[in-house]
């Protein structure tokens, strides 16, 4: 039967991501063990390729199959119901590839900092702010929880208070979130908490798998901020010489002794257009000597 598939051309890299085989062992709808054969896309064949007769197979039907390889175990659970596919999971350091939906997502939230970091602008603050996104997941097409977004911008002014930086304004955010969350729930005791729960690590960050959108370069104290909150990459629309603490004056998740890593992406000069930005790009405006 493989020799057949061979032969007729229908081994395409669009089915790399699955296994050719599935076996099934018997249930409620069959008493007898089962073996499916995949055999080609209906964007490859519209119409099911017919088998030679001397291998008394009976008619191909369509079936449901996963377009992607698994990149976590959840998804691979989810998938492997529909049909056996394979686990990839991305290599450590290894950049995420972009979809036209997780562009659309890092659009639409580097423009919501680009709003908060203009009203901050009226009001008399410094035009800096940040913007938690909710994780994007291309098996779901987009993000699960779009209310679970945060946004916050420098207060310094207003406060007269010299900490009060965009990125540790939308942190406190996040953990004056969490802390209403955890008071509404029950807390369970060890004895109660699955052996999944203890050994996942991580969880109690306030950051972990999030991705921190800013108008500015994070200074020094604010990426380190980053790093404690275990952030999962930071993106940031103007780069910050000689205060910036993600490779400006510094990079702090590349140095000796820091026990977490973190992604770093700089926005393209030349993307801004559609942000709002230009010609008008002294809308945020900040001395290079100022800590973002």
């Amino acid at each position: 039967m493989l020799k057949w598939l061979k032969s007729a051309g229908l081994e395409t890299p669009d089915l790399g991501h699955l296994k050719r085989i599935r076996k099934q062992q018997p249930s409620l709808e069959t008493t007898t063990p089962t073996t499916t054969l995949l055999l080609v896309t209906t964007l490859t064949a519209p119409s099911p390729p017919t088998p030679p007769p001397e291998l008394g197979l009976p008619p191909p039907y369509v079936v449901r199959v996963p377009s992607t390889p698994a990149l976590t175990p959840p998804v691979l659970k989810l998938k492997c119901t529909l049909w056996p596919t394979l686990f990839t999971p991305p290599r450590k350091g290894e950049a995420e590839p972009w979809t036209r939906g997780r562009a659309r997502w890092a659009w639409e939230a580097m423009q919501a900092a680009v709003e908060a970091a203009k009203q901050a602008n009226k009001t008399g603050e410094l035009p800096i702010a940040a913007y938690i996104a909710a994780p994007y997941d291309d098996d779901e097409g987009g993000t699960k929880q779009k209310e679970l977004t945060f946004v916050a911008h420098d207060t310094r002014v207003s406060s007269a208070h010299p900490l009060r930086h965009a990125v540790i304004n939308v942190v406190r955010q996040m953990a004056d979130y969490r802390a209403r969350s955890s008071s509404l729930a029950s807390t369970p005791t060890p004895s109660d908490a699955t052996e999944d729960e203890v050994g996942r690590n991580g969880t109690n960050y306030l950051l972990t798998s999030l991705t921190v959108f800013t108008t500015h370069e994070p200074c020094i104290m604010c990426s380190m901020a980053l790093i404690h909150s275990r952030v999962k990459e930071v993106v940031f629309l103007h780069p910050m010489p000689r205060t910036g603490g993600c490779g400006g004056a510094a990079c702090l998740p590349t140095l000796k002794g820091i026990n977490h890593r973190f992604g770093i992406g700089e926005w393209k000069r030349g993307h801004c257009e559609g942000l709002g930005l230009m010609p008008k790009q002294e809308e945020l405006y900040v001395d290079e000597t100022i800590d973002a």
